[in-house]
């Protein structure tokens, strides 16, 4: 009976933890961190297991303590929202003291193998968590613009990785970092959209017009050609050390153009089911895109 008991308590415990950290959403944001890493690799900044361990120990790290930030100051609002009200921290089962115990906790541990890489990284590291809970978590409530200021910490992950495999940021880095800033936009526009009632309890405002109307919709599509732009500029020449092959711009150009037809879709439907289709995509798009660019530079 006990044993159960332990189980069943471990097995909480566990998944709390995974739900306190988004773990789902930290996976998906260390893989854009891992390639990173693999694209910044090269004769002078070689492969190495333990530096990529520590890269993915450590950024899971940041962006779990993003999230339980995130939660402890959200946990009234949470609790409003259908997606959200069975959290840990707003259903009860943990208390928004261990929570932030957590969150501090998964900061120092970040942020310190981070640094062990080297220190830009963990600059970086620490630049993202703050942005993440000090300024777009507070600004969710009060301008749509939030979704602007969390499209900086929510694009440092990409160039994070050149900087722990290189030690600089440069043009490169520069660069992944624009891909996926761009990417932000449509992509969490399209969950505004159609969460958009559910955000409405809670009074967060996401969309930039404050509707799901053709003004939303057509910045939508403005900021995913823009997103194909920046991810083209490798294949011209002058982002120093990344460079994609010609064949490889045309499959990341018609992964792009994937992504604006459901972008047109949603302006000419606006219909919630559209949207969710949309993010659905923008996810895709953004792990094939990078998916493309390192087997195009090793197969090179």
């Amino acid at each position: 009976m006990n044993t159960t008991k332990n189980t069943f308590s471990f097995k909480s415990i566990f998944q709390d933890f995974k739900e306190i950290t988004k773990a789902g959403l930290a996976i998906s944001v260390l893989f854009s961190s891992i390639a990173g890493y693999l694209l910044g690799v090269n004769d002078q900044h070689p492969f190495k297991w333990s530096v990529l361990i520590i890269l993915s120990i450590g950024g899971y790290c940041m962006v779990g303590a993003s999230n339980a930030f995130n939660q402890v100051i959200e946990k009234d609002i949470d609790s409003l929202m259908d997606r959200t009200k069975n959290r840990p921290v707003p259903s009860g089962r943990m208390s928004p003291k261990v929570a932030l115990f957590v969150a501090s906790l998964l900061t120092i541990l970040g942020i310190g193998l981070l640094y062990s890489i080297n220190p830009k990284s963990a600059m970086f590291a620490a630049i993202s968590i703050f942005l993440y809970t000090s300024i777009y978590t507070p600004l969710k409530t009060v301008t749509s613009l939030s979704v602007f200021v969390g499209a900086f910490p929510g694009a440092i992950p990409f160039m994070l990785g050149w900087v722990a495999a290189s030690g600089e940021f440069g043009i490169e880095a520069g660069t992944l970092f624009l891909i996926q800033f761009f990417w932000q936009f449509p992509h969490f526009w399209a969950i505004g959209w159609f969460l958009y009632e559910d955000y409405e309890k809670a009074g967060i405002f996401m969309l930039p017009t404050g509707k799901k109307d053709k003004g939303t919709a057509l910045q939508i599509i403005l900021y995913t050609v823009w997103l194909i732009i920046a991810s083209l500029l490798p294949v011209l020449g002058f982002t120093g050390q990344l460079f994609i092959s010609p064949i490889a711009a045309i499959i990341v150009f018609l992964l792009g153009l994937w992504m604006l037809f459901y972008a047109v879709r949603l302006y000419k439907l606006r219909t919630a089911k559209a949207a969710r289709t949309l993010m659905l995509v923008s996810v895709s798009y953004i792990s094939l895109l990078q998916i493309v660019y390192i087997v195009d530079k090793f197969l090179r």
